[in-house]
């Protein structure tokens, strides 16, 4: 089963991807980590990816695409994994497999992702940070949700209950999707 969860930053989208992926016993995979680990290495993609990181900007697709693919090789995956915010584009949707199951979008408004950033207070979570980090997720990542919606695979959740409620929520539909498509 493969299972991608997407919401701006925010949603609380990363703790239910760990949740279902925890409870499904699948592998958790965020690019942000994955490219992090990636970054620690003597190859060029490792350069070009602490480079980036660095400087503050986002790592190439390309780049992205490589490490992703990489990973998803790997045995752990064979059987399904659970991908927390990715794709971000157009560009890393073409570059997905082709068999996701579900795509579960976390749905919050930008007051509230606002609000519930502001708490964590993280060094880069800035005020001119999250407005270019959420206005870029509204022009890249919300036309990648209409391609999923369009091939009948996304589930769009309320993300703005408690964190129980949600994962209650996401784990009745990924059992409904389970019973649909087992044998």
């Amino acid at each position: 089963m493969k299972i991608i969860f997407l919401g701006i930053q925010g949603s609380g989208k990363s703790t239910q991807a760990k949740i279902a992926a925890e409870k499904l016993s699948l592998p958790y995979i965020e690019t942000s980590q994955l490219l992090r680990e990636k970054s620690n290495g003597e190859d060029e993609d490792a350069k070009q990816i602490a480079n980036a990181f660095e400087k503050g900007n986002l790592v190439v697709d390309e780049i992205t695409i490589r490490a992703l693919k990489e990973r998803l090789k790997t045995k752990d995956c064979q059987k399904g994994y659970i991908l927390d915010g990715y794709p971000r584009n157009e560009i890393q949707f073409q570059n997905l497999d082709s068999d996701i199951g579900r795509v579960f979008y976390v749905k919050v408004s930008d007051e509230e992702a606002i609000r519930r950033l502001s708490k964590r207070a993280r060094h880069d979570d800035t005020g001119k940070a999250l407005k270019r980090r959420m206005d870029l997720y509204h022009r890249q990542t919300e036309p990648v949700l209409d391609k999923f919606r369009e091939k009948g695979i996304l589930e769009e959740v309320d993300g703005e209950r408690s964190i129980k409620e949600i994962a209650k929520d996401i784990e009745s539909k990924v059992l409904n999707y389970a019973k649909k498509h087992a044998g």
